[in-house]
């Protein structure tokens, strides 16, 4: 029975040749040339042609095992890596990062990629539809450019509450410039992240933002006001530009360094058992050294576009919700519920109709001021909140409670109603 050997196209090429040579229809240098060896090499492959027939053209290499072939032991290292709750949802590239750091050998992207996917550790991302954006070059100088974002996440994947990762990148470097974690995307707390990052580099020539509502005026169509947010507000007594993006792509360094942060932050995080706002703060400054010493760039410019801040600035007037109101007649304004009363030491008409700058803090303090001068205020009043929904089954419980609470009115004994008196024989009482 005849042996069957399978063989590629490039084994058929070569025995072709060598059997010319064999039969003296070709040449040797010719065919050394042709198969691109040398002279001692074609000498070799026709000595196994002639002592082992068609079968000495194949390659001895094929089926045998490769040089690069990874490990046992660091095939091992790595399902045992996975093995490790905190682990199960890592990348090869990151995965790699982590053996190295805790002392384990070097293993190529490539090696833990195919192990993760032979062990259905790892399921490569299928091709998705990519839309294609103009591209922007980047700005020249640190501090010219600052993207700003808000991430709205599980960040502590259910050991504690949801919240906000407030993010701050330079488009010229891709640094990651500040960081914090709030409770939500209000106007308080971008005011004081903001504070942060300018008493921390200065004052940046542009932030660019996207178009919610604390940046700038959502509701179309708006009369009232002068169209301004408290940030922009605020932006503009430190002159500083406040470019809103046009749509998510725009601020594409920001919204992909969320991606990465949503990615390696949070394993980091869940590492190190972290479970709450303040120690995630605490936890964010080491992690962002290590962070920017892989991910960020050198500018084109070496000039930092960060300016100081001024004497006349005076942030705690600044950083705060500030508003406008009116006195009245009797040196009263209404804000936030409450009635303030404005004390004059003298000449209290000067105050009337005046109009006065209220300051708020995060804290709740407010501070009143006419033409930079502090007033004395003390509430007045504290406004009734809105009356209380009561459904049908409560209101009969309700208005029991009502009645017991009230009071019975006992007139007089001269009073012309008391028994006796115009024909009343029963007395009447009445509920205050």
């Amino acid at each position: 029975m005849e042996e069957r050997i399978s063989m590629t196209i490039k084994d058929l090429n070569k025995l072709e040749v060598l059997t010319s040579v064999q039969k003296h229809k070709l040449k040797r240098a010719k065919a050394a040339e042709i198969l691109g060896v040398g002279q001692r090499q074609l000498r070799r492959m026709l000595r196994r042609l002639e002592a082992e027939g068609p079968k000495g053209v194949i390659s001895r290499k094929v089926g045998a095992r490769g040089n690069r072939r990874l490990d046992p032991a660091k095939r091992a290292l790595i399902v045992d890596f996975f093995r490790d709750p905190d682990h199960y949802d890592f990348g090869p590239t990151l995965t790699q990062e982590y053996l190295l750091a805790s002392g384990g050998p070097k293993i190529s992207i490539t090696a833990i990629r195919n192990v993760m996917i032979k062990n259905e550790l790892w399921q490569p991302k299928l091709m998705r539809k990519l839309n294609v954006h103009p591209l922007r070059p980047r700005r020249a100088k640190i501090g010219e450019l600052i993207q700003l974002d808000g991430s709205e996440h599980d960040w502590f994947e259910g050991r504690g509450p949801r919240c906000t990762l407030l993010v701050f990148i330079d488009d010229a470097t891709s640094a990651t410039l500040h960081l914090k974690f709030v409770k939500s995307e209000n106007t308080f707390d971008y005011l004081l992240a903001t504070r942060e990052y300018i008493e921390k580099y200065g004052r940046p020539e542009t932030f660019y933002p996207d178009k919610h509502s604390v940046f700038r005026v959502s509701r179309e169509g708006a009369l009232s006001g002068d169209g301004k947010t408290q940030f922009s507000r605020t932006l503009e007594e430190l002159e500083i530009k406040l470019i809103c993006a046009n749509s998510p792509q725009a601020k594409g360094r920001v919204e992909r360094r969320n991606r990465d942060f949503q990615n390696r932050l949070i394993k980091a995080m869940r590492i190190a058992k972290i479970c709450d706002i303040e120690a995630a703060n605490a936890f964010l400054p080491p992690f962002l050294d290590k962070f920017n010493q892989k991910f960020a760039k050198t500018p084109a410019s070496p000039q930092n576009a960060h300016r100081p801040l001024l004497s006349t600035h005076n942030l705690d007037r600044i950083f705060c919700l500030k508003h406008t109101r009116q006195l009245s007649k009797n040196l009263t304004l209404q804000y936030n519920n409450t009635i303030y009363q404005v004390f004059a030491d003298k000449r209290e008409y000067v105050l009337r109709k005046a109009l006065v700058t209220v300051f708020e803090q995060k804290d709740g303090t407010v501070i009143i001021e006419h033409k930079g001068k502090a007033l004395t205020v003390q509430p007045y009043h504290e406004m009734q909140a809105r009356t209380e929904e009561v459904s049908g089954k409560e209101l009969a419980g309700k208005l029991l409670e009502i009645t017991k609470s009230s009071k019975i009115y006992k007139p007089n004994r001269n009073h012309p109603w008391k028994p006796g008196r115009r024909g009343f024989s029963n007395p009447i009482s009445y509920s205050a």
